[in-house]
C-alpha cells in the first residue's frame, strides 16, 4: 500500500507534564507564517500530496457550503480552492439522516486509489453514519478522474452510546487495515476493515473503545477527532479535547497518547490512560483565547519526507473568528512524544 501521509495562536507544548517549550530562535518563517490565499472556512483538515500537489479536504456548512471543502497547494504556502468534492449529497444520505452536510472527512492512497471517508450527522445527536467514497486520481485533469459512491460504512442510533463521525483510515504494517471514528458519549472507537471493501469485515462485530473523556453528571465528555500513525514500534492516537466551533468561546486543543497495540491501551507520557479521559498535550491555546489563533484542533499528521507535519484549524481573533488553516512541523524528543513549535 502506497501512503502519502502516515496512515480540531496558540500556546503550542509538547507534553501535559511540561515539556520544555520549542522557541523559533533563528529558524526561518514557518509555513503559518508565510500562508495566504485560500485558508479560511475551514475546520477538520486533512492532506495529502498526489505528485507535486498537496490537498487538503475540510468540513461542509460553513459559510453556507454544505458539501466538502477542497483546496490544493504546490508548497503548502499559497492555498486555492479545488471546488467541492460531490456536485450534490449521495441520495442514500437523505434516507438514512437527513441534512445537507458532509463534515470531517479523511483522505488516504490505498493501492491504485484514493479513498475519502466522510461523516455525516445530525447535529448533537447519535444518528450519524460515515460513507465511503473512491478515485483513482485526485488530478481533475485527468480522464482517469472521478469519485465512485461506495456508500455506506458504519452507522449509529441514538442510545447506541458512540458516534459515527469524524472517520480516520489506517493500515498496519502487515496490510491489516482498521477505521477509527467517534465523537462525546463513550469517546473513541476502533473497527477493523475489510481491505477489498473499506468496510467493516463482514461478521466482526468487535468495537475496540481507544480513549473517552469522563465527565460529571450533566456535563460534556467533549473528545472526538481521533487520528493514528505509527512510529518506532509505537501507535500514537491524537484527538481532540473540549469544544470546537463556537468562534471566540472555543478551548479545543489537541492530545495523544500511545500504545504498542493499534487496540490499545493508549496512555500518556505519565503512563496515564486515555480511557480515564488523559492525555499529552501536543497543542492548546493558554490561557484561554490570550492568543491570536485559538482553540487548535482536529488535527492530522502527514509524513512529508524526514518531517512530521500536523495539520488543524484554529480560530483567528484578527479576521471574526474564521476557522483558518494551520500547518505546523512537529518535533520529537528522545522518549518518544511529539511537539509543535511556537510560530504565532
Amino acid at each position: 500500500m502506497d501512503r502519502s501521509r502516515t496512515s480540531r495562536r496558540a500556546l503550542l507544548i509538547g507534553a501535559s507534564s511540561g515539556l520544555a517549550l520549542v522557541g523559533l530562535g533563528a529558524r526561518a518563517e514557518t509555513i503559518n507564517q508565510r500562508m495566504t490565499g485560500f485558508v479560511t472556512s475551514l475546520h477538520d483538515p486533512v492532506m495529502i500530496r498526489e505528485g507535486d500537489t498537496w490537498h487538503v479536504f475540510g468540513s461542509g456548512g460553513w459559510q453556507g457550503a454544505g458539501l466538502m471543502s477542497w483546496r490544493t497547494s504546490t508548497d503548502l504556502v499559497t492555498w486555492k480552492t479545488n471546488g467541492p468534492v460531490f456536485d450534490a449529497m449521495p441520495d442514500w444520505t437523505h434516507a438514512i439522516v437527513g441534512g445537507n452536510c458532509c463534515w470531517a472527512p479523511d483522505i488516504s492512497r490505498v493501492g491504485n486509489e484514493f479513498r475519502l471517508y466522510y461523516a455525516v450527522s445530525t447535529g448533537g445527536s447519535m444518528r450519524s453514519m460515515i460513507g465511503l467514497a473512491t478515485t483513482k486520481t485526485l488530478d481533475k485533469s485527468s480522464p482517469d478522474y472521478g469519485w465512485t459512491d461506495r456508500g455506506m460504512v458504519l452507522e449509529t442510533h441514538p442510545g447506541d452510546g458512540y458516534n459515527a463521525i469524524d472517520p480516520n483510515f489506517f493500515a498496519d504494517d502487515d496490510g491489516k487495515q482498521w477505521l477509527a471514528f467517534g465523537s462525546y458519549w463513550t469517546g473513541l472507537k476502533l473497527v477493523a476493515l475489510d481491505p477489498g471493501t473499506g468496510k467493516p469485515v463482514p461478521g466482526d462485530k468487535t468495537l475496540h473503545s481507544l480513549a473517552y473523556r469522563p465527565a460529571p453528571d450533566g456535563a460534556d465528555n467533549a473528545i472526538e477527532a481521533a487520528f493514528l500513525i505509527k512510529r518506532n514500534g509505537w501507535y500514537y492516537l491524537f484527538a481532540s479535547y473540549d469544544h470546537c466551533c463556537q468562534e471566540m468561546q472555543s478551548n479545543y486543543y489537541v492530545a495523544c497518547g500511545r500504545s504498542q497495540s493499534v487496540t490499545g491501551p493508549y496512555v500518556d507520557r505519565d503512563g496515564k490512560r486515555l480511557m480515564d479521559g488523559y492525555g499529552t498535550s501536543v497543542v492548546y491555546d493558554r490561557p484561554y483565547r490570550s492568543h491570536r489563533f485559538i482553540a487548535p484542533g482536529h488535527c492530522a499528521v502527514v509524513r512529508d519526507g524526514g518531517r512530521d507535519l500536523l495539520v488543524y484549524h484554529a480560530y483567528d481573533t484578527k479576521n471574526g473568528a474564521a476557522p483558518t488553516l494551520r500547518i505546523s512541523e512537529m518535533t520529537w524528543d528522545s522518549a518518544g512524544w511529539p511537539s509543535v513549535q511556537i510560530d504565532l
